[in-house]
């Protein structure tokens, strides 16, 4: 069964990068993501976990660009994950105007703020970096609509368990989605917090 109820540029990159039937993680996380609701999706690695949230990243800012804040902050574990990402996200976005920017420690922290606030839509970055750009006021979080955890299992364990939530007790209204190979007792402690209520899709094997 095909994609179903994307929107169009969306459904034309799908096309041109010949991915035409979803995985059985992407057929059950992607229309729940795009109902709003808070959501863990949980699977081994290879059950296309990364592409679901980048389907479903560009659904919900709708394929284009929109004014000068952030519309997405995506938390990656370092630097090398950043850039991947980045790259996987412009497969996509080839012929669209979304804007993506990564977020690292090894960079200059002035020049990060002046190139956010020149204007960005998805933001990839670590926690310890948007901490220290928060802190001097160098990224605006208003418009966010979307705070995602990628690698989670991996991500909290790096000490950025106090970062995170400490950026999600400054978002008045965002959706949270957590993508994980396994529930740790640091994920299952967000339930407490931002992820209170959230929807949870589990898949045990990955695609074939």
């Amino acid at each position: 069964m095909p994609f179903k109820k994307l929107n169009t540029p969306l459904k034309e990159a799908l096309e041109r990068l010949e991915i035409e039937v979803p995985t059985p993680f992407q057929k059950k996380s992607i229309s729940k993501i795009k109902s709003g609701a808070n959501f863990y999706g949980i699977a081994p690695e290879g059950a296309g976990k990364t592409t679901a949230m980048i389907i479903s990243t560009i659904q919900q800012l709708e394929s284009e660009a929109y004014m000068d804040a952030p519309r997405a902050l995506i938390y990656v574990k370092d630097k090398e994950s950043a850039l991947a990402l980045e790259e996987k996200f412009k497969e996509f976005t080839r012929y669209m105007d979304l804007r993506t920017y990564c977020a690292y420690d090894e960079q200059n922290i002035d020049h990060q703020k002046d190139d956010i606030y020149a204007g960005v839509d998805i933001v990839i970055a670590t926690p310890k970096r948007i901490n220290k750009l928060f802190s001097i006021t160098g990224i605006n979080l208003g418009e966010l609509q979307l705070m995602i955890l990628e690698d989670a299992h991996d991500l909290l364990q790096r000490s950025a368990y106090e970062a995170i939530y400490r950026i999600s007790q400054s978002i008045t209204k965002c959706q949270y989605l957590v993508f994980t190979e396994n529930m740790t007792q640091k994920l299952e402690k967000l339930e407490e917090t931002f992820m209170k209520n959230a929807v949870k899709v589990t898949i045990k094997e990955a695609s074939a």
